[in-house]
């Protein structure tokens, strides 16, 4: 875990390791390759595809270019521009229901319908004067989720110019229809020719001699851009990570929605079994579903948790418990509830832990109760931990006493066989989803990992066959870490479908690959410098976490 300034020494009933020296960056080394020049081999056992391979996006003729760097020893950073302008494509209107009560820039509009439906708002819209038309909108495959028309969608017109669009969108406002300027470049129809950019940081563990990590910034509960994650860590390079909370409806903004381990602490539980980003902070990682079991020994009873370091009753993706609401699977951008639940919490949550109605106890280092309160909220001094008990379960804490002693455990198991899975002190864990390769074969696991909500195909035409700017990281079959990011949402920068990403994934050479957060949240820094363009319009997004490529610490 990296934070701001010095590093700090935490001790934790929820530790598996000690903190290590945070080191210091040096500048970047660039060494520049030409771009499309030979392929170096990597030990001997072919071309390196990050490097001289073709990206399968778009159609197989498009002009590429890959101009590669050595950051530091072990990293390099290639860029990729692929495809061009193409004037097949237009601005157009897509008719849809706003959903305005969510905070989420990402949200996806309510956009498809059944095809009826869909024929009668087109035919009352020509009626009103409108050009307009129905679109089926295909569903991609993934390996649980067939092939199949997603829906219906409704546009009108089509011009050359985003101004022109809105121009015609405002008289359809005028006429009290809700509408929103779409380019055609970002339906992920695979027959448009570009242009995209893909920024591609590899790190080889053979040659690699700084350390590879994640940092959140100060606490888990505050957001930080990804640059400046990168820079108060001193990086070489900085990618956004994991999914975290946006909404305070949510929970605490900047928490990580999903598994969470930082130098070998578990700070937050997994959603489900979702697919998460293993790092070793010596240049290897890997791709893992991972289970939790959590539990507090209060007065000789074991306890169940439900949650580490998050707002008691919000389950931000759900993939909790039984008893959590609407589902215990992983559903995307949904926030599960639960009356009552236990949830521990370290001084890495944040200046205090939340407030409200319950129980909370305070154990110090030795697990020996300092404090008990019978509401929620308090600071957390180093090296203490807490338990917040909502609801029915708040009586469970009712009987605990200063002077008690509570033994507080969170173990992380592989979800598919049980077995414990260790973690060290070396070992930074973000979430992540879904997942795109497995075994070197594209396999997405949509449904698995709740990228598909059953009961609004608007949700999915939104997040998986639109695309949208991307980050996403594995592991190829030399070993080494492969860091991607693909800004989209402009003219000159389409961005990916989720196949898109797979297919990207696949043909840099990754493995194993697992899609990170995107949207707006996509950045990559170089040298505490971001070198795309987040499409936020406000600019570059503060995010929950960051994976981060350290230099070599200096020596005294």
């Amino acid at each position: 875990m990296t934070q701001r300034g010095p590093r700090r020494r935490a001790v934790s009933l929820l530790c598996a390791g000690a903190a290590v020296a945070l080191a210091c960056a040096g500048p970047a080394q660039p060494a520049a390759t030409a771009a499309d020049g030979p392929a170096p081999a990597v030990d001997g056992r072919g071309a390196d595809p990050v490097v001289s391979g073709r990206l399968d996006l778009g159609p197989a003729d498009l002009p590429e270019t890959r101009t590669t760097s050595t950051l530091q020893p072990g990293v390099t950073l290639t860029r990729i521009t692929r495809g061009g302008a193409d004037d097949s494509l237009f601005w157009t209107l897509e008719v849809q229901i706003p959903d305005a009560s969510s905070p989420d820039p990402d949200a996806p509009a309510k956009a498809l319908s059944g095809a009826a439906d869909a024929r009668e708002e087109r035919e009352r819209l020509r009626a009103e004067g409108f050009d307009a038309r129905v679109e089926a909108v295909a569903r991609p495959r993934a390996a649980d989720v067939p092939p199949g028309i997603l829906g219906y969608r409704v546009r009108v017109g089509s011009w050359r110019t985003r101004a022109e669009a809105d121009r015609e969108r405002a008289r359809l406002a005028a006429a009290g229809e809700h509408a929103s300027s779409v380019f055609t470049g970002w339906d992920g129809d695979r027959a448009a020719r570009g242009p995209w950019h893909v920024d591609v940081v590899t790190v080889d563990p053979r040659r690699f001699d700084g350390r590879l990590d994640a940092t959140f910034g100060p606490d888990l509960e505050g957001r930080e851009t990804t640059s400046a994650l990168a820079r108060a860590a001193g990086a070489t390079v900085g990618v956004n990570a994991g999914f975290f909370v946006l909404d305070p409806a949510a929970g605490a903004p900047g928490d990580p929605a999903g598994v969470g381990v930082y130098d070998g602490k578990v700070l937050s539980e997994p959603v489900g079994e979702r697919p998460a980003l293993v790092l070793d902070d010596r240049g290897t990682s890997s791709v893992e579903r991972l289970s939790w079991r959590g539990s507090a020994v209060i007065g000789g009873r074991t306890v169940p948790l439900d949650g580490v370091n998050r707002v008691p009753g919000l389950i931000r993706n759900c993939g909790g418990d039984r008893t959590d609401r609407p589902t215990s699977l992983p559903l995307h951008d949904v926030t599960c509830t639960d009356d009552s639940e236990i949830v521990a919490f370290t001084p890495e949550y944040g200046a205090r832990t939340p407030e409200g109605p319950g129980r909370e106890v305070v154990l110090d280092a030795q697990r020996r109760v300092v404090s008990v309160a019978a509401v929620r909220g308090t600071a957390l001094a180093p090296g203490t931990t807490s338990l917040q008990a909502t609801g029915d379960l708040a009586d469970r804490l009712a009987a605990v006493r200063v002077g008690d002693r509570v033994r507080v455990r969170t173990d992380l198991a592989d979800a598919a066989t049980g077995r414990p899975r260790p973690v060290s002190r070396h070992t930074t864990i973000v979430n992540g989803g879904p997942q795109l390769v497995h075994g070197g074969r594209e396999e997405i696991t949509q449904r698995r990992d709740g990228m598909d909500h059953a009961d609004d195909p608007s949700w999915a035409y939104g997040w998986v066959v639109k695309r949208n700017p991307r980050t996403l990281a594995g592991t190829d079959r030399y070993g080494r870490t492969v860091l991607v990011s693909v800004d989209g949402r402009t003219t000159g920068d389409l961005g990916l479908s989720i196949p898109e990403a797979a297919d990207v994934a696949r043909s840099l050479g990754l493995v194993e690959a697992v899609n990170l957060d995107g949207g707006g949240s996509t950045a990559m820094a170089v040298g505490g410098e971001v070198i795309g363009h987040p499409s936020d319009a406000t600019g570059e997004r503060p995010v929950g976490d960051a994976v981060v490529v350290l230099p070599p610490a200096r020596r005294p």
